[in-house]
């Protein structure tokens, strides 16, 4: 990786901190010393490969943040990038109003954008770090998180450990099938949460969500080892390690970021790809409601029985439900931390 901290000149350009001079007034003046220290420190990462035409909107619009009492800094990976992408937040550096940090990766044979994910957030990991309660924020370029984002990000994560805010698309109106599919999952969501409430979570949450709008702990994202360096989908399998660990994880639709419809995006398996299938097959084939009602009554179940494990009878009828011996759910049980954790392992798909 390339990363340079440095004041930028023809030849050094990676690391770039706004001018106290040409940044606008923040609402909250405490902004030095050791108490500025004790404020929450937000990274906001952003993985992008030949992204010029979509930088300087992402940039407005993490210009127009609304912040709370928060320290922010930008933290932008390169990858792979062959066009202006670079000059474009060189250009912006000084006058932006957050301090930003600009890293390269190159070419290499095992590029996907899990791998590139992972390295715009190993940028943000140290400052994140530098206060107890810091986060860690994921969007992508081509995407324009709406001015209270970082507001959002801070109440939903006072609730859970990782927030997964709602993506909207910026021409909705034109992909009809894919409103659809989002709408579908919606209420699949607060038809979950109707059945297998929590405290941390809402029904009115999106179930439809990704790394372009994501938050999490920072302590909790290196407990769970971070983003896998996949092809694609490398944000679904996070929030599900998440939850498998017991971790609280809050679909938050008040967390808004607007991302493009374009059909030729950087990551394969994507929303770009997404689209471009709906396009061309219609409507796919997903979840029928039946099963995945037979699958939230069990995780509902299955917190009931987390906190009467030693009942035998209740354990014994559990494991009837899911195909398991009372001794093998008692020893899942053994494994898991919490009742979130035991939900999630020990009930499987729905077999129909």
């Amino acid at each position: 990786m390339d990363c340079c901290r440095s004041v930028p000149d023809s030849r050094s350009h990676r690391h770039f901190a706004a001018s106290p001079r040409s940044a606008p007034p923040r609402p909250h003046p405490n902004r030095s010393g050791s108490a500025h220290l004790t404020l929450p420190a937000v990274s906001v990462c952003v993985p992008l490969r030949n992204e010029q035409e979509a930088l300087p909107l992402l940039l407005a619009a993490l210009a127009r943040l609304d912040l709370p009492r928060v320290r922010l800094a930008t933290f932008f990976l390169l990858d792979s990038c062959t066009d202006g992408s670079d000059r474009v937040l060189r250009r912006a550096a000084p006058s932006f109003p957050h301090p930003m940090t600009i890293a390269r990766i190159g070419p290499s044979a095992d590029a996907n954008a899990g791998r590139a994910r992972r390295a715009a957030i190993a940028l943000g990991l140290d400052h994140a770090r530098s206060s107890p309660d810091g986060i860690l924020l994921s969007t992508d370029a081509d995407s324009e998180p709406r001015s209270d984002w970082v507001r959002a990000a801070v109440r939903g994560l006072a609730l859970a450990d990782v927030v997964a805010g709602r993506v909207v698309r910026s021409a909705a109106d034109r992909d009809v099938n894919q409103s659809k599919v989002e709408a579908y999952f919606d209420r699949l969501h607060a038809l979950r949460r109707a059945i297998d409430p929590v405290p941390w979570d809402t029904p009115i949450g999106s179930h439809h969500s990704g790394a372009a709008n994501l938050g999490i702990k920072v302590d909790v994202y290196e407990q769970l080892g971070g983003f896998k360096p996949l092809r694609s989908g490398e944000d679904a399998v996070l929030i599900d390690d998440a939850s498998r660990a017991g971790m609280r994880v809050r679909r938050d639709p008040s967390m808004v970021v607007e991302t493009s419809s374009r059909r030729d995006g950087r990551a394969p398996g994507g929303l770009a790809a997404a689209l471009r299938e709906i396009d061309g097959q219609g409507l796919p084939n997903i979840a029928h409601p039946a099963a995945t009602v037979w699958q939230y009554r069990l995780q509902a179940d299955a917190r009931r029985v987390f906190g009467v494990i030693d009942d035998r009878r209740a354990v014994a009828g559990f494991g009837e439900l899911v195909g398991l011996s009372p001794d093998h759910v008692i020893g899942v049980a053994r494994d898991c931390p919490n009742a979130e954790a035991f939900a999630m392992r020990i009930v499987p798909a729905a077999p129909f």
